[in-house]
């Protein structure tokens, strides 16, 4: 199991050395997606990552597509001044590469399409010299349904087509993808370490992988997809005992009409939302993951006796289960500071890594969940989970890139539907309030003040975060 904080004193995983994953392959092959993809996952890991985006860096440095020259994204011939500024573009990237090495970084993943062996050879070779381990990250696709998929999102979320009208914006991406498949080479060469991920995740080839980092990318490369789907966050029901680790009691009468509510909420929502991307309520099954305790799987009942609707399967989850307080379990933060006054102070410090007497960490968490992230990873189908605080917390800090040290802040409020997006240039994602009953986190009534352990953020003055959805949106930006 890996998680946050695995590294040595160097700063190095498990001494792995540093690495250049350069990814090859055509437009809209799902290299983005499969880039960022792998950096959240390493980061996660405690891996100090970083995605190199050529497109991203000949954006910001060069302006859109329509303002560069006619035969930029063309192969063949081009003119001095075209030259010129990809020359600039390359040049760029490979100086934040160095510097990114040079400042401790331990992976970076080159994005771009490195679609030919004399330009792969010529970059691994500057910095094989410098002692860099490289690896190919290759990634095929003739799937055309896949190939139409990746096109159409980035029409979507890409800042080269933003304000376009839908049709000239596929139109003028195929023109690029035909222009580079003429002069497109496989990786062939065996000269360094590649892996090729063919149809985003079917099938995977391996060559000369070393290591204990470089095979955990190839673990993480065999469980991803680019499949749309949408992931649900909400809190369990109200509780007849709220403030009890080892009660594990039942939803009280408030915690049932939430159950019903969130229910009618979610379906409304996933209605419009698959409405709007013009797909079809009923042909897409709704997926439920809930921890083993009951108020958790119990607010998921509602789902399962409907009559009418979308097909819903519920999932339990043993190892969703809430972070264990321990020796603190029911106390509020005026006892804990009277009875362990040295534990509170080193729990305020590192409220993340600190673990109370007989208790979890929030670090303990992030590695008894891993196993759960590998599964979020696979889920093709759009997925509810209704959990606790603590868990939902280090999932959503997973999936959009926050530091370890940031997970006990984030303010998740019982009462919010939480919806994220997966995208290949970021996480979308945006809060839905829909309840104001008793267990509302922000100052409703039912507030219990002898769970903080699990509700930090919310039940305690320490360092506080902004509400979720504009935690999400400061990280896309």
């Amino acid at each position: 199991m890996v998680a946050p904080l695995y590294t040595t004193a160097s700063g190095l995983l498990f001494h792995a050395g540093k690495i250049l994953i350069v990814t090859v392959g055509l437009p809209a092959r799902g290299k983005t997606h499969i880039s960022r993809a792998l950096e959240r996952y390493l980061r996660w890991t405690g891996v100090k990552t970083q995605v190199v985006s050529l497109g991203d860096y000949r954006r910001k440095t060069l302006g859109g597509a329509q303002k560069l020259p006619p035969d930029y994204f063309t192969l063949g011939e081009k003119s001095p001044e075209t030259i010129a500024l990809r020359q600039k573009v390359m040049d760029g990237c490979e100086q934040i590469i160095w510097d990114f090495f040079n400042s401790g970084g331990q992976v970076v993943i080159y994005d771009a399409n490195n679609g030919t062996r004399e330009r792969r050879q010529t970059l691994a070779e500057k910095f094989d010299k410098a002692g860099i381990h490289i690896v190919m990250l290759e990634s095929s696709c003739d799937n055309n349904d896949i190939i139409m998929g990746n096109i159409r999102s980035v029409k979507i979320s890409s800042p080269d087509y933003r304000g376009w009208d839908q049709e000239k914006a596929v139109t003028d991406y195929y023109n690029r993808i035909r222009d580079h498949e003429i002069h497109y080479q496989a990786v062939e060469e065996t000269t360094w370490p590649f892996v090729r991920v063919i149809n985003v995740g079917e099938k995977i080839m391996v060559n000369n992988i070393q290591g204990y980092l470089q095979s955990r990318i190839v673990f993480f490369l065999m469980n991803i997809h680019n499949q749309y789907r949408t992931i649900y966050f909400a809190r369990s029901g109200h509780s007849l005992i709220e403030h009890s680790y080892k009660a594990d009691s039942d939803l009280d009468p408030a915690g049932w009409e939430y159950a019903d509510r969130l229910k009618e909420f979610v379906l409304d929502r996933r209605a419009k939302s698959l409405k709007a991307r013009g797909m079809e309520n009923e042909d897409r099954r709704l997926v439920i993951w809930t921890s083993a305790r009951r108020r958790s799987h119990h607010t998921a009942w509602p789902f399962l006796q409907q009559k009418d609707g979308p097909r819903v399967k519920v999932v339990e989850k043993p190892q969703m289960g809430e972070i264990n307080p321990g020796v603190w379990d029911g106390m509020t933060p005026d006892q804990v500071r009277k009875f362990y006054p040295d534990e509170w102070e080193r729990f305020v410090k590192d409220p993340y890594a600190y673990r109370a007497p007989r208790a979890e960490s929030y670090h303990d968490l992030c590695v008894r969940l891993e196993p759960t992230l590998i599964e979020l990873e696979r889920e093709k189908e759009d997925l509810l989970i209704i959990g606790h605080a603590s868990v939902i917390r280090c999932i959503l800090a997973y999936l959009i890139g926050l530091p370890a040290s940031e997970i006990p802040a984030i303010e998740v409020a019982r009462g919010d539907l939480i919806e994220v997006v997966p995208t290949s240039y970021g996480v979308h994602s945006q809060a839905y309030h829909f309840w104001d009953g008793p267990g509302r986190s922000n100052g409703g009534s039912g507030k219990d003040e002898h769970n903080f352990y699990e509700n930090y953020a919310e039940d305690t003055q320490g360092k506080r975060r902004p509400e979720v959805a504009e935690v999400v949106q400061a990280a896309e930006t």
